[in-house]
Formats: C-alpha cells, structure tokens, sequence
C-alpha cells in the first residue's frame, strides 16, 4: 500500500492505493508537499482589533449549515465550533485547543472556500 495526497479544486485527500503485480517499473508518481493545510497566519479576514490569535480556517469549500457557538463562549479542545456541509455529508470543525471565541467571521447558510476564516479564538 502507498500512502497519497491528491488534491482536487484545492482540496486535499489522502488515500491509499494498493499496487498490483506485473508494472514493468514502478511509476514515480510526484509525493505533493503536505496539503496547504491553512497555516496559522494573521490575514485580514477577521475584524482588525477584535480578532483572536488562534484562527480556525474551513478545511473545505462548502456551505456553513451550523453555527455551534457564540463571541465570548469558552470552548475546549475538540468541541464543534461550525459545521460545513460539502457533498452532502456535513463535517464539524473542532477546536484546536482550549480558549474563548473572538469573532465568528461566517453565518448559516454562507459558502466558504477552502482556507476561510471560520472562528477565531483567544
């Protein structure tokens, strides 16, 4: 088995592919760099001045179908914070650790790209 990361419309997938005997030379197939994982970085997405130092980014183009929390409610690691229906499967964004929400850039029913700022946190 070989571990993959395809991305598709910038959406990155991880898979595992199992090669099968009688290839003449194994194909080199080019290993992406790790996904364009948003990276923590101080965009002006969020509202300057009221934004929190840790930003949660949609790991997914889609549609936001929830919003699970409000500005100033205290949130533990791993609690959902927004959920993004894509493909019709909706999918929660957690939180990455322990804080208290700061701004919550996104509302029901708004399409977001790949990398949007969801929630920011302090």
């Amino acid at each position: 088995m070989k571990n993959l990361r395809i991305t598709v419309n910038g959406t990155a997938y991880d898979v595992q592919v199992e090669e099968l005997g009688g290839s003449s030379a194994p194909a080199t197939a080019p290993v992406a760099a790790p996904a364009a994982a948003p990276a923590p970085a101080k965009k002006p997405a969020a509202p300057a001045g009221s934004a929190g130092s840790i930003v949660v980014k949609a790991p997914m183009p889609g549609t936001v179908v929830k919003v699970e929390v409000s500005v100033g409610q205290a949130v533990k690691a791993g609690q959902d914070l927004v959920f993004i229906e894509a493909m019709k499967m909706e999918t929660p964004v957690k939180a990455p650790q322990d804080g208290k929400v700061a701004t919550i850039d996104v509302t029901k029913g708004e399409a977001v790209d790949s990398g949007k700022v969801l929630v920011t946190l302090n």
